[in-house]
């Protein structure tokens, strides 16, 4: 019979009867509140399976165990590291990623960022594409180099500056025509110095352009910065949509926890520059439209496939900054919108946790 008294005797066992504050049996019903070690949430999920397992194996699958654990709150020290982890002087770390490569997401981003400059906020643009850094074409600053300044009697990178926009990127460094042969650590580490090292001073926005999926580099992201909201790149045919719902997943992973502030469906129709109210939807329509609505996210924009965009993007002149044009007034509308899911997630939502790389498990929020 199973007794409160064996039940104690075996938390002892495990070494976690300090964590109990109430322990009652019912029958075979064992209802336990305790206290979590930390108050990261893996820490919480760890504590409750090794205990669901503990019990069973010790008392057998009959035993019920309705358990109830709670997280202490952080102390002074923890929740001054986790403000430590900002960087200073950025408001808000915008993310933009895709699942799949060739959907335009580069050239997105360029036009987000010159169009916010536009609307008088301060802007960084980070290059994350390490192995494949489109920034200095499109900004027309290819050949430049950051130059080394002094800040708070530290050394710093100062970033590239045109239109109105701070850049860094990889290409900044290496030869226009030099492949960047690196494993993931090295990439990673020279992403790392880009957004530690360098004198952005004071930003409204840091659009951070990943390379496409979900590898080495985002986590290096989200392990390094809090990122405070993340915007999808995606062109409207199915397959290209199949990977854009794996993008998704990766920032909505209970772990990693990033708001997903809106789905940019690029490509979206062909409009001819001698027809330009007719819509051609070469790749299918309202594709993204559906999965943002299967997902319950917004969809932020839809911006044309015109021949412009591509054209502006080859001689380092956003599409964006042509003033009274239709695709500007479509990138300052999507920008609008995206700075409204902004708001409503910065009022609705707490702070977003750096991350900490754990295990072939997977990830966990950073200890504090």
């Amino acid at each position: 019979m199973l007794t409160k008294e064996k039940v104690q005797d075996f938390l002892k066992e495990i070494e976690v009867d300090d964590l109990v504050n109430n322990l009652q049996i019912m029958g075979a019903d064992v209802y336990i509140d305790m206290m979590a070690h930390s108050p990261a949430m893996h820490e919480k999920k760890k504590l409750e399976a090794a205990m669901k397992q503990a019990f069973a194996s010790e008392f057998g699958e009959e035993v019920n165990l309705k358990l109830k654990i709670v997280s202490p709150e952080p102390s002074e020290i923890q929740q001054s590291q986790i403000k430590g982890k900002q960087i200073p002087g950025i408001q808000n770390v915008i993310a933009i990623a895709s699942g799949k490569g060739g959907v335009g997401k580069s050239t997105v981003s360029a036009n987000m960022a010159v169009t916010l400059a536009k609307m008088g906020f301060k802007v960084g643009l980070l290059d994350a594409d390490i192995y494949g850094p489109s920034v200095p074409t499109m900004f027309d600053t290819e050949g430049e180099k950051p130059i080394s300044v002094e800040v708070n009697g530290k050394s710093l990178m100062k970033p590239i500056e045109n239109y109105g926009v701070k850049m860094l990127s990889i290409g900044y460094f290496s030869g226009a025509n030099q492949a960047v042969v690196w494993r993931g650590p090295m990439a990673s580490k020279a992403l790392n110095q880009m957004i530690r090292d360098a004198a952005w001073g004071e930003l409204d926005f840091l659009l951070i352009d990943l390379p496409p999926g979900t590898g080495d580099i985002h986590l290096s992201i989200i392990q390094e910065v809090p990122v405070t909201g993340a915007v999808i790149v995606s062109t409207p045919q199915h397959v290209a949509l199949a990977d854009v719902r794996k993008g998704i997943a990766m920032f909505q992973m209970e772990s990693i926890n990033i708001p997903v502030l809106g789905l940019i469906e690029n490509m979206a129709y062909f409009t001819p520059e001698e027809l330009p109210d007719n819509k051609y939807y070469i790749f299918g329509q309202q594709g993204a439209q559906y999965l943002a609505d299967d997902l319950g996210i917004p969809v932020l924009g839809e911006i044309p496939l015109i021949q412009s965009i591509r054209e502006a993007g080859d001689v380092g002149r956003p599409a964006a900054l042509q003033e009274h044009s239709k695709i500007a007034e479509i990138y300052t509308e999507t920008a609008r919108k995206m700075v409204e899911s902004l708001v409503e997630r910065n009022k609705n939502l707490p702070p977003t946790e750096a991350v900490k790389i754990t295990t072939m498990a997977g990830c966990s929020p950073k200890a504090k």
